[in-house]
C-alpha cells in the first residue's frame, strides 16, 4: 500500500505544482512529493532546506511537540475542509501550509500538507481534487488499519498463550505469507499508550519500518494498565542475524508521542527491548519474552538502555524473567520482594552499602578497581564490605555467597518498577 500513497502524492504535487506531504494524525511521515523549483538550484534539497520542519518530517520522518501544537491550535483534527496555516518562526515553521484532512468514515487518519505561498486560493477547483485524492487515502489507510489491527489480534493470542494459539499461528501466518517463514524478531517497549487498557489499536503507530504486527500488551512483568502496560511489535530483519531493522523500529518507536504511558509524576521514560532472531512464528513467543526481559533490564540499568538487546544483558537475561509478576498477581506479593540476603542492604540510610557491595562485585571482586570507581579510600571500601558481611551474614570470600549476593542486588535492580 505505500506505494499507493506515493503515488497519490506525487500526483497531488503534480497537480498543484508545489510539494506534498502525507502524515498519519500522530504526524508520522508517510509519503512525500519531490517538486523543483522552490530553492536557487530549483532541486528538492534545496526547497526542504528552506523549510526546517519539512526536512525534519522527511530526514526524521516525525515532527516536534511544538509544530504539532502549533498546527493543531488551528482546528485540524476536527476540520473536514483544507485550513490553512500561517508561518509560526519560533516553532520553525518558515513557510505557511495548507492543511488537507485525510477521513474515513468520518474518523481522522491523517493529513495531507501543502506549502502555501498564499497564491492558491481555498476556493482554486485543484483542491477538490486534493480533497478526492484525500478520501481515497482514507480508504487505504482505514482498510490497512482494519489488517492491522487482526494481526495485532493474532499477535497478541500468540505471545500471551491466550486461547486459540494455534489457529492464530496458522491465521497469521496467512495473513504474513512469505514474511511468516523468514527471519523475525519481537521489540518490546515499556511503558505503552495510557490508562485505557490493553489492546488498545489506537496506539499503534503506522509507519514503523520493518513492523508486520503490533499489539499492546499487560500482564506478567509490565508496569500495570494504568500506567500504560507495554507494546510488541513484530518486526521482519532483512537476514538472520542482522537485528538492524529491529533497533531502527525500537528508535521510532521511543520517538512516539504514546511511548512513556501516562505514570503522573513518577512516570519514567518509555525503553526498548529486542529479542533474538527466530525462523518463523514458533519462535516468535520466546523472541517477545526476551524483547522483556531486555526492556525491565533497560528500566534496571541505565548504561543498558534505552534499547536494549537480549544477547547483551548479562545475567539479566536469567534474572528478568524469574522476577517477572505473574498475571494478576498483586505488586506487594512476596514474590516481588528483593531476596532476603540483600533486603538489609536496601532499608533506608544503608543504600550506599548496597551500591558499594555491587560495585565490588561487577569489578570481579578487585579492590583497586572498586575504590577508584566509587571514589574512596581502600580503607573505606574494606569497612564497608565488612558491614555488608554483617547485614547480609554472607561471607565474600565465598564464591556462591559471592554469586547469591550479586544476583540478588541485579534482581533488586528489576524489582524497583
Amino acid at each position: 500500500m505505500r506505494e499507493d500513497y506515493q503515488e497519490l502524492i506525487d500526483e497531488v504535487t503534480a497537480l498543484l505544482g508545489t510539494p506534498a506531504t502525507l502524515e498519519n494524525r500522530d504526524f508520522g511521515l508517510i509519503a512525500f512529493g519531490a517538486h523543483g523549483g522552490d530553492g536557487d538550484d530549483g532541486g528538492e534539497d534545496s526547497a526542504i532546506l528552506m523549510d526546517p520542519v519539512r526536512t525534519r518530517s522527511i530526514l526524521q520522518r516525525r515532527s516536534t511537540a511544538r509544530v504539532r501544537a502549533w498546527f493543531e491550535s488551528f482546528g485540524i483534527t476536527r476540520a473536514v475542509e483544507p485550513v490553512r496555516i500561517p508561518p509560526d518562526p519560533s516553532a520553525g515553521v518558515l513557510r505557511g501550509r495548507i492543511c488537507v484532512p485525510v477521513r474515513h468514515g468520518g474518523a481522522l487518519l491523517g493529513y495531507i500538507w501543502l506549502l502555501d505561498d498564499g497564491a492558491l486560493d481555498l476556493a482554486d477547483p485543484r483542491l477538490a481534487e486534493v480533497r478526492a485524492a484525500a478520501d481515497r487515502i482514507g480508504a487505504l489507510l482505514a482498510a490497512e488499519a482494519r489488517a492491522g489491527a487482526r494481526r495485532g489480534e493474532l499477535l497478541h493470542t500468540l505471545i500471551t498463550a491466550a486461547p486459540g494459539r494455534r489457529a492464530a499461528t496458522a491465521e497469521l501466518a496467512g495473513e504474513l505469507g512469505a514474511v511468516a517463514t523468514g527471519p523475525l524478531t519481537v521489540v518490546a517497549v515499556v511503558p505503552w499508550g495510557g490508562e485505557d487498557g490493553e489492546g488498545s489499536g489506537e496506539r499503534i503507530p503506522a509507519g514503523v519500518p520493518g513492523a508486520v504486527a503490533a499489539c499492546a500488551v499487560s500482564g506478567a512483568g509490565l508496569p500495570p494498565a494504568r500506567a500504560g502496560g507495554g507494546l510488541a511489535v513484530l518486526v521482519r530483519l532483512l537476514s538472520p542475524g542482522g537485528l538492524d531493522p529491529a533497533r531502527a523500529a525500537a528508535e521510532q518507536l521511543l520517538r512516539s508521542p504514546h511511548a512513556g504511558g501516562r505514570g503522573g509524576a513518577r512516570q519514567r521514560a518509555a525503553v526498548a527491548g529486542i529479542g533474538a532472531p527466530c525462523e518463523g512464528l514458533a519462535g516468535v513467543p520466546g523472541a517477545w519474552r526476551q524483547a522483556l526481559s531486555a526492556a525491565r533490564a533497560a528500566r534496571a540499568e541505565q548504561r543498558l538502555g534505552p534499547v536494549a538487546r537480549w544477547d547483551r544483558i548479562g545475567p539479566y537475561r536469567m534474572l528478568a524473567p524469574l522476577t517477572a509478576s505473574p498475571d494478576g498477581l498483586p505488586d506487594d506479593s512476596s514474590a516481588r520482594l528483593p531476596d532476603a540476603s540483600v533486603r538489609a542492604l536496601l532499608e533506608p540510610g544503608r543504600r550506599e552499602m548496597a551500591r558499594t557491595a555491587e560495585a565490588f562485585l561487577d569489578c570481579a571482586g578487585q579492590a583497586g578497581r572498586t575504590a577508584a570507581l566509587l571514589g574512596i579510600h581502600r580503607q573505606t571500601l574494606y569497612y564497608r564490605l565488612a558491614r555488608v558481611e554483617q547485614l547480609t551474614g554472607l561471607d565474600l570470600d565465598d564464591g556462591e555467597d559471592r554469586l547469591l549476593l550479586h544476583m540478588a542486588l541485579k534482581a533488586a535492580r528489576l524489582l524497583r518498577d
